[in-house]
């Protein structure tokens, strides 16, 4: 990383404005237009994208919290305005900012800066509701990924409203990475090709049980249910999820065939089921976990049977699990993403025998683009139903997690296993017959 080394006043010799101070820690040219409260803009006149700090608070808090929890405060807060783009989906803003080459400025500088800001300004300002607090502070409430905070977390996620969920998932009401059969497929058509190749992988017939850990709104549940002829049981930490999916199940009569529980998967008590699928909860559990989870997934399958799961991942096996930054703090708290790697390794630990494995990054990408296309053309109400704080925040996650995705900061993998027999027997074809 460069080092500042000049010394910088700004205009006639007077104190650092904020875009000189910009300026110190940037590399030219900026991708971006930035202007401020205080008059001061720098970057190409021409951009059509950028930042405007409105306000002094928002100057603190991208000063006290560099990277993203800064960045999301003050724009939370109201005290930082995106230009060029609509709050809704910011995702073109987001690429070109990081873009944005960083320097670190050399102490004499540093000092220049501190003294133009004031130390007032260095102080934290009170971060926005819609921030949870720091880990450390959760840790000081209950050990990570106990029941009580695993369902705290939950709850800060999945319980904002289900019917701002129905706004930005759509009709299928289904969380997670779909999968695009086509080029022009729509998301609803994507994400019924998606439960319908986990159900293929799995080779549901009609009469098995299905056991669908971290159901959600009961999507893959009543999926399976209705189009392969199974029993289906869904359980979901979520209160709000629990009571939209049997309600949903009720609507679509298949009561007698399917039920979502408001539970903790380690609660459930039934084994001898045909098959497992565990769509978007291994992101939630603590890679610390894994063995226990998967170990008991194991148990809940007779012998033969399958366990499809499918989770966001890393690009490697190296990082650390935790999820830190916006992504905790607002979006996600405890959560944490190992390689497809490891994953792979506790599952084969665990007695499964791994069948195959595919990467649906691209995917993952389209997904959340769509969901941004969803809350952009149901905006005004989203705002109403949450707020616009919080819909701000789901702007900004959405476009957030589809760079991610685009540029391999993040993977989705689906692992296919199966509990073999004593002597060896797995009951799966020779070759795969789930197509793709």
């Amino acid at each position: 990383m460069a080092t500042v080394s000049s010394w910088r006043t700004g205009p006639a010799g007077g104190p650092l404005r904020l875009a000189d101070v910009v300026e110190l820690i940037t590399e030219a040219p900026l991708p971006v237009r930035i202007s401020a409260y205080d008059g001061s803009v720098t970057g190409p006149a021409e951009a059509t994208l950028g930042l405007h700090v409105a306000t002094p608070r928002g100057a603190a808090y991208l000063a006290t919290a560099p990277g993203s929890v800064g960045i999301a405060r003050a724009y939370v807060a109201g005290d930082l305005e995106l230009v060029g783009v609509p709050m809704a989906d910011p995702y073109e803003l987001i690429r070109a900012v990081n873009q944005v080459r960083w320097r670190r400025p050399d102490p004499r500088t540093l000092a220049t800066i501190v003294r133009t800001m004031g130390l007032s300004r260095l102080i934290p300002p009170t971060p926005p509701p819609q921030e949870t607090i720091p880990a450390w502070r959760r840790n000081l409430e209950g050990l990570r990924h106990s029941r009580a905070r695993d369902a705290n977390s939950i709850h800060h996620h999945y319980d904002v409203s289900n019917e701002f969920y129905e706004m930005v998932l759509g009709p299928s009401m289904a969380y997670t990475c779909a999968c695009y059969p086509e080029d022009g497929s729509s998301l609803d058509e994507a994400q019924f090709h998606k439960f319908d190749l986990v159900a293929r992988k799995l080779g549901l017939k009609p009469g098995m049980r299905l056991l669908d850990v971290g159901c959600g709104w009961g999507s893959m549940v009543r999926h399976a249910a209705k189009h392969y002829g199974v029993s289906v049981l869904g359980v979901t930490l979520s209160k709000e999820q629990a009571a939209w999916a049997q309600a949903a199940i009720e609507r679509d009569g298949l009561s007698s065939v399917a039920e979502v529980r408001h539970s903790d998967y380690r609660d459930v008590t039934e084994s001898g089921f045909d098959a497992v699928s565990s769509i978007g909860l291994t992101e939630h559990i603590g890679v610390r976990n894994y063995p226990a989870y998967f170990s008991f997934l194991h148990g809940r399958l007779r012998p033969g049977g399958r366990l499809l799961n499918h989770c966001i991942t890393r690009p490697d096996n190296l990082h650390p699990a935790k999820v830190g930054g916006f992504m905790d703090r607002y979006v996600f708290p405890d959560g944490e993403l190992a390689g497809a790697g490891k994953i792979i390794s506790v599952v084969q630990d665990s007695g499964f025998e791994v069948r195959h494995e595919e990467n649906l990054r691209e995917h993952y990408a389209r997904t959340c683009g769509d969901w941004n296309q969803n809350l952009l053309a149901r905006w005004d109400e989203a705002v109403a139903e949450v707020g616009l704080p919080t819909a701000k925040v789901w702007g900004l996650y959405l476009a957030g997690s589809r760079y991610g995705f685009e540029t391999r900061d993040v993977e989705l993998h689906q692992v296919l296993a199966v509990r073999p027999h004593p002597d060896g027997r797995a009951d799966l074809p020779l070759r795969p017959d789930w197509g793709v």
